[in-house]
């Protein structure tokens, strides 16, 4: 009689047990179904109701001038991902898009370099300024947050101090093809995009930097052990995010016909709302291209439907604040459910 109750008592341990795992097992599927699914149901709600709001949403004419307009900030925001795949987090795009778009107008127009020179110069900055960031992050353990904070504000200073505080104008026409140019009837700057998109899609899933930087998001300590130079890590995808910033200076440049200092003033607080939107953790390890993408495609949506619709400016901004403050809380409340 004892040893039948001892055995009851274990299968019920062991019922149990199984039945925690399975509960486990369902709250992460549903959380990972809805990290991969609401993305396209945010930008699926928003696009009806954009179409039913005004009738000029659905012309061909407006989505391209949508795909046009979130060019810029989406080759920011894929750069962007890179960093927030690894846990960490860069405010400076903006002001290194700004900065960088600014040396290529002042370079090719008052200094007389050729357009190459200066889209290499441009480039070869933003890289740098990105590499800049990882380093103080990784051998000065300072927060990324803080990090990045400084170099917006001493990069906007910058930025100030190449334009010397004027709108710069008068560029050649070739440095205005990435902004302005199309192919038929589809902007050049949308080919950029896509192009930046497809490569780092690739780079992320089919090479080794790719697996790292997922693990360095992951579980740096874990893959500190397994062998992967986190620091390193860490450095490659801050430049790489300067780089990308660098690179949509050149289509802001087209697209203005110049460049100020101030041209990316708010962008950065954008860039990360969008990859936010599209999926991709905060806390790093989680995320896609693909994501990021239909993230910047909802924030162009619902910019463009405001401006549709006649909402005000000050709006706008009010609107937008609510989406990151959501956004944020939804991606909070996610982790919560998958580490339970």
């Amino acid at each position: 009689m004892v040893k039948d109750k001892v055995l009851k008592m274990e299968e019920n341990k062991i019922s149990d047990v199984e039945g925690c795992a399975e509960e486990k097992e369902g709250r992460g599927k549903l959380s990972s179904f809805m990290q991969k699914s609401s993305p396209v149901l945010i930008l699926l709600f928003l696009f009806i109701f954009m179409s039913v709001a005004s009738p000029m949403f659905l012309k061909t004419s407006n989505l391209l001038n949508i795909i046009r307009q979130s060019s810029v900030l989406g080759i920011m925001a894929l750069g962007e991902t890179l960093v927030i795949l690894t846990a960490g987090i860069d405010l400076s795009v903006g002001s290194v898009m700004a900065a960088c778009g600014c040396l290529i107008a002042v370079t090719s127009t008052k200094l007389g370099f050729p357009p190459w020179l200066s889209v290499t110069a441009s480039l070869g900055m933003g890289t740098l300024i990105g590499i800049v960031n990882g380093l103080v992050i990784t051998r000065f353990k300072i927060q990324d947050f803080i990090a990045t904070l400084g170099t917006m504000t001493a990069v906007s200073g910058l930025a100030l101090f190449i334009s010397g505080g004027i709108p710069i104008s008068g560029l050649p026409d070739i440095l205005l093809v990435l902004g302005s140019g199309t192919v038929g009837v589809v902007p050049v700057s949308v080919f950029v995009f896509a192009g930046v998109a497809a490569l780092i899609w690739i780079m992320l899933n089919h090479t080794t930097l790719g697996v790292n930087i997922y693990a360095v998001g992951g579980n740096p300590e874990a893959a500190r052990v397994s062998g992967i130079k986190v620091e390193k890590i860490k450095v490659i995808v801050y430049g790489l995010c300067g780089f990308c910033c660098a690179l949509g200076s050149l289509v802001m440049v087209g697209r203005l016909g110049g460049a100020n200092a101030i041209m990316g003033s708010g962008m950065e607080l954008l860039a990360i709302t969008a990859v936010a939107l599209g999926g991709t953790s905060l806390v790093g390890g989680i995320g896609s291209i693909g994501g990021t993408v239909i993230g910047i495609i909802t924030i162009g949506v619902l910019n463009n439907g405001l401006d549709l619709t006649n909402v005000t400016p000050f709006w706008q901004k009010v609107i937008l604040g609510i989406v990151i403050v959501v956004v944020v809380s939804f991606d909070t409340w996610r982790e919560k459910k998958m580490k339970k």
